[in-house]
């Protein structure tokens, strides 16, 4: 009976290893919308003169105001604060899964029994033993939520708010995530200066709860070199969801996991004997992390690659890279693949079998991609599908004969910025507000304008899992002209387009300033995906909507903005 618990504790630890990139996933996709603008602040409108930019310039100052009733205003900031609410509830989820595989790592784990003693122990009654834990698991969270806020406080709400479409900082968290995930595989140990472990630990011999509250610290401090990675990886994704207390929620979430046994096995001491004994399964659990970090890595380095279009890192390169990594992953549970810091495995245990299926299971059914097939799954970490080179899978959402007219030409030419963007699922989509709209009064079509970003997950969700159906296909290519404003591209305007917003303040040197204001100041949002059905005076046909992965609701939206057209 003993051994099957164990084995049921093992299946359970590295089943948590393998989900906390699962969680990573959740902080993303639990958002409706993706914060992706970049050097953008809201203010109030006033009676400037509209900019040089043409698209900005169209509607006078007073018409602008008049898109903005109160009603929408009010609808927009209800419809924002819902996102940012989900968008914390997943990265408090995130955190706690988080915390509960920083459990599970060597520098933690063996110290849950010793910890336990230490407020057990003596003559001191249970309650005592049992109110001195919850201070210390309280004190556990109060320092990580500090370290929260002082990510928000050091680089500011403004800051928060653009890392996920600046390129440095992408390109610094891939660096980041690297050196955690080799970190994790064994070749260094992250630490901190023993100096401050020392001063740590000797302030927690004061007793009282002041004590308690440094030997919470002296806790962190010494099992950084575990949690470090982890911590970093929260705080990344954190920052990078725009959201203002996400990264003080992230640490609450993974705190409040780090906490929970201390205080339990402090209230039951007798549940100690169950926990399985500490070996090299623990190791394990943190090479699995390991190379979890190292696939995570690769999806900052495609935003980077993306917003800059280098060109370097399309949709075959980053699945290859996964399907070796996760292949990997699957031969080391196996066995047959060891690093210096594992232990011999002279037998695979059933559990570790299990999970190796999952993990190999999970690389093949990533093969088919290399041929273009959606894998629906992961389509939001996965580069555009226009970026795949030899793609089998699109040409047969129209037959084979790529559709009426998806191309990224017409009959006047080719569509500006076709050469650096990318049309999802080949449709006809143009990439400039005016060359779009002329085309739509050419042509006597509604327009959809698709607010979209390199780095939203959410956007390339809707792509690969809504705009693929059949049914929603055949309305976007036949029925309406897309329009798809890139928010965080970095790509420089002629000097002619270039302009000082009247909106923000700020000069809009790039297409995704450019886009970015137009959004702000035309429509009052900056979430992305942004769909906006306009008619030929340029008014919304119907409620904008943002990502909504019902293929039913979003056929429904695109209706009732061609019923709403054919009405003018």
């Amino acid at each position: 009976m003993k051994l099957n618990h164990h084995m049921f504790m093992r299946i359970r630890l590295l089943i948590l290893g393998l989900f906390i990139f699962l969680g990573t996933a959740t902080s993303v996709l639990a958002q409706d919308a993706d914060t992706t603008i970049s050097d953008l602040e809201f203010t109030e409108m006033g009676a400037e003169t509209a900019p040089v930019d043409t698209v900005a310039a169209a509607p006078t100052s007073t018409e602008v105001k008049a898109t903005k009733d109160s009603t929408a205003t009010a609808v927009t900031a209800v419809t924002e604060e819902k996102a940012e609410d989900q968008s914390l509830i997943g990265i408090f989820i995130t955190g706690f899964i988080g915390g509960l595989a920083a459990l599970l790592m060597p520098c933690i784990f063996p110290m849950l029994p010793l910890t336990v003693s230490f407020f057990t122990k003596g003559s001191q009654s249970k309650g005592t033993a049992v109110s001195r834990a919850m201070f210390y698991g309280l004190s556990i969270i109060v320092i990580y939520v500090v370290l929260g806020l002082l990510v928000t406080v050091i680089f500011g709400a403004d800051a928060l708010n653009s890392l996920s479409t600046n390129g440095v900082f992408n390109f610094l968290f891939f660096v980041l995530l690297m050196i955690f995930a080799i970190s994790f595989l064994g070749a260094f140990e992250i630490t901190l200066p023993s100096s401050w472990v020392n001063k740590m630990d000797a302030n927690s011999d004061k007793g009282g709860l002041a004590g308690l509250f440094f030997m919470a610290g002296t806790l962190a401090l010494v099992s950084f070199s575990c949690t470090g990675p982890i911590i970093g990886t929260l705080l990344v994704q954190a920052a990078t969801s725009g959201a203002l207390l996400g990264p003080a929620i992230g640490m609450f979430g993974f705190s409040f996991a780090l906490a929970i046994p201390f205080a339990l096995f402090a209230m039951f001491p007798s549940w100690l004997s169950a926990l399985p004994k500490s070996g090299g399964w623990l190791n394990s659990v943190k090479v699995v992390l390991g190379f979890l970090e190292l696939a995570l890595a690769m999806k900052f380095l495609s935003n980077v690659d993306l917003a800059y279009h280098w060109n370097w890192f399309d949709r075959e390169i980053f699945l290859v890279l996964w399907i070796v990594i996760f292949g990997l992953m699957g031969l080391y549970l196996l066995g047959k693949l060891k690093f210096s810091h594992d232990s011999p495995v002279n037998f695979i245990s059933i559990p570790r079998l299990m999970i190796s299926i999952v993990v190999l299971s999970f690389t093949v059914y990533m093969i088919p991609g290399l041929w273009g097939a959606p894998l629906k799954s992961i389509s939001a970490f996965l580069p555009p599908q226009g970026t795949q080179d030899f793609d089998l899978y699109t040409p047969t959402l129209t037959g084979g004969n790529g559709g009426t007219a998806a191309a990224s030409n017409h009959s006047e030419g080719k569509h500006k910025y076709a050469d650096i963007f990318h049309a999802p699922l080949n449709l006809n989509v143009f990439f400039d507000y005016d060359e779009g709209m002329a085309y739509a009064k050419k042509v006597g079509k509604p327009v959809m304008v698709d607010f979209t970003g390199h780095a939203c997950v959410n956007c390339r969700e809707m792509e690969a899992n809504v705009w693929s159906d059949k049914a929603v296909y055949s309305k976007l290519n036949n029925d309406y002209v897309i329009i798809s404003l890139y928010v965080d591209d970095k790509t420089e305007l002629e000097e002619s387009e270039k302009y000082k917003s009247t909106f923000s303040g700020k000069d809009v040197k790039t297409i995704g300033n450019k886009w970015s204001d137009v959004q702000a100041s035309k429509f009052n949002s900056n979430s992305q995906p942004y769909y906006v059905l306009l008619g030929h005076d340029e008014q919304p046909l119907v409620k904008p909507s943002g990502a909504n992965r019902n293929i039913t609701e979003y056929l429904q939206f695109l209706e009732s903005g061609l019923t709403a057209f054919k009405k003018k």
